[in-house]
């Protein structure tokens, strides 16, 4: 079964705090108990789930590039309640994940890696994962071997099954975050490998400097968008 997940609200999200002052406030008045246990449920999947919550996370995170992240998990559930997310092939996939962008390529992009990570006919995700003693070395080997998945993606899926938890998700709206509080200088145009690890390693300094966790950091960012904590 899915480990089950909800949108969590956080109180006084409509107000952005205006300097880092402000932001460590807010985290530590606001948000940091309900991303410390969502961080907890992020390490249960890994731990305690099957290869099959595992691969339902990367089902995600193929999902979600373009997309809506609670509309991409829908997409995933919706899948695991027919009975289509193991075993359908990619026709059918695409059928049934009209809420996320681009579903045909997805499609395929999720069978490729159920395949990839498939032996003798069944899953053996979480086998593979536990072959790497480096995170950063499994983060390279995913990006390298799952088509659909970038760094952004590989980080995301990693930080989703507790794994990843000092990786940075760098999308625009990180982006735009880290620069607003000085973080990096500006929001790089393009984000080739070398400036996702150089601006990875900026976050890193930044989030060590205000004593902010890297696996709060991103989370928090999305509460302040969004007015809540997802995944």
């Amino acid at each position: 079964m899915l480990i089950k997940i909800d949108f969590v609200n956080i109180e006084n999200t409509a107000k952005k705090p205006e300097n880092i002052k402000e932001l460590v406030y807010f985290w530590n008045k606001y948000a940091k108990e309900k991303i410390e246990e969502r961080i907890k449920h992020f390490r249960k999947v890994f731990e305690k789930g099957s290869d099959n919550a595992v691969f339902a996370e990367l089902a995600f995170c193929l999902f979600t590039p373009q997309s809506k992240a609670v509309s991409c998990w829908k997409a995933v559930n919706t899948l695991y309640d027919k009975k289509l997310l193991f075993k359908a092939n990619c026709d059918e996939i695409a059928k049934n994940i009209n809420n996320v962008r681009f579903q045909n390529n997805k499609a395929k992009f999720l069978v490729q890696a159920r395949d990839k990570f498939s032996l003798n006919g069944k899953l053996n995700i979480k086998n593979k994962l536990k072959s790497f003693d480096d995170i950063k070395e499994l983060r390279k080997w995913i990006i390298d071997n799952i088509k659909g998945i970038g760094y952004k993606e590989a980080g995301h899926f990693l930080r989703n099954i507790g794994l990843g938890l000092d990786l940075a998700i760098l999308d625009r709206h990180i982006l735009k975050n880290l620069k607003y509080y000085g973080a990096i200088d500006e929001i790089p145009e393009t984000l080739t490998v070398r400036k996702y690890l150089e601006t990875e390693q900026m976050m890193v300094g930044f989030c060590n400097k205000i004593k902010i966790p890297m696996a709060h950091i991103d989370l928090l960012f999305w509460a302040m968008q969004t007015g809540g904590i997802f995944k």
